[in-house]
């Protein structure tokens, strides 16, 4: 009789389908919150006893590992894992997995929505008609034809990016800070530094993880880099971009517009000067969503944890390398 294993999925949990698929791989599946603390989570481990771990929300300490001794495995719903501590599971034998090509093709397609929606205005002339202003005058919205698209990072989701701005007739210049992966194409000039993207593009789109040399890389000063009439667009991580400057260059003219999908906090204070900004196009962190997205991400999740469970082979291309998120 094939063994039955315990996952608990912290967060919002896996979509019904997923869970369905979990259960057909006879897991015993035990469900968090989105609200959930590292104690309330530790709490959950100690109780339920996992013998693995699905991540959707929640920070991943070394606590909340310990909580649960018969924790084997950790797998991110997803792909960026700055939530999990990383070192504290290697420490204590636990491979972190992700979810790499789940989805890929939602976050380039919001990207594409994004860079679509800052050069057209969208979200301002909506703003605009709301309040009973039907002025085609001042519009200023672009055609894309000609403009460059500078990407920092060039993993699975910039690479479908630049197949999905091409019929655009857009330029693509590509920077990529970890230089591995697949940086080469003929649609894509390679630059050696960020700068560069800053620097030489209409449009900057971030597809990097967040480690300790990418937190806080558009600040001030990369920020005083671009033309005043281009755009940033994060659909990343929030911790990127240092909020307080951005705000000081949009309000000042110093950057034509940005759309984040991704904040610094989550979910951002009420207050987050970035909401009184005409310029600026703002989603809750729902860049990786789709109806297809979040039903790769649970199958591919609960794919990962059961093969490592049985003692089967596991791709690798979806461990994590723990010495990719140290300075």
């Amino acid at each position: 009789m094939t063994e039955h294993f315990r996952i608990l999925v912290t967060g919002s949990g896996l979509v019904d389908e997923a869970q369905e698929y979990a259960l057909s791989k006879r897991c015993v599946l035990e469900t968090g919150h989105s609200s959930d603390t590292a104690e309330d989570l530790a709490r959950r481990l100690k109780e339920f006893r996992p013998d693995g771990l699905i991540v959707r929300q929640g920070k991943i300490t070394a606590a909340v590992m310990d909580a649960a001794s018969s924790l084997k495995v950790i797998c991110k719903h997803g792909v960026g894992t700055e939530n999990i501590d990383i070192d504290a599971a290697a420490s204590r034998g636990i491979p972190v997995m992700y979810t790499p090509d789940a989805n890929f093709e939602s976050v380039a397609q919001h990207s594409l929505a994004m860079i679509l929606t800052l050069g057209r205005r969208i979200t301002s002339q909506d703003r605009r008609i709301r309040r009973g202003l039907f002025d085609k005058r001042g519009y200023d919205g672009i055609e894309l034809g000609d403009s460059t698209l500078g990407l920092i990072g060039f993993g699975r989701v910039a690479r479908r990016l630049v197949e999905l701005v091409q019929p655009l007739g857009i330029r693509v210049i590509a920077y990529h800070p970890s230089n591995r992966g697949d940086g080469s194409s003929s649609r894509v000039r390679s630059v050696e530094s960020s700068d560069a993207v800053f620097s030489e593009s209409d449009f900057v789109s971030l597809h990097c993880p967040l480690t300790p040399t990418t937190t806080g890389l558009v600040d001030r000063r990369s920020l005083a880099l671009m033309n005043p009439h281009s755009f940033l667009i994060n659909t990343a991580r929030g911790g990127l971009v240092v909020e307080a400057d951005l705000v000081d260059a949009l309000k000042n003219d110093r950057l034509g517009g940005a759309a984040l999908d991704v904040f610094e906090v989550e979910p951002p204070v009420e207050d987050n000067p970035l909401f009184l900004l005409d310029n600026v196009v703002l989603t809750p962190h729902v860049a990786g969503s789709s109806d297809k997205s979040l039903l790769n991400m649970g199958r591919s999740a609960v794919d990962n944890v059961v093969a490592f469970l049985r003692g089967e082979a596991v791709d690798p291309g979806s461990v994590v390398d723990p010495s990719d998120f140290r300075a």
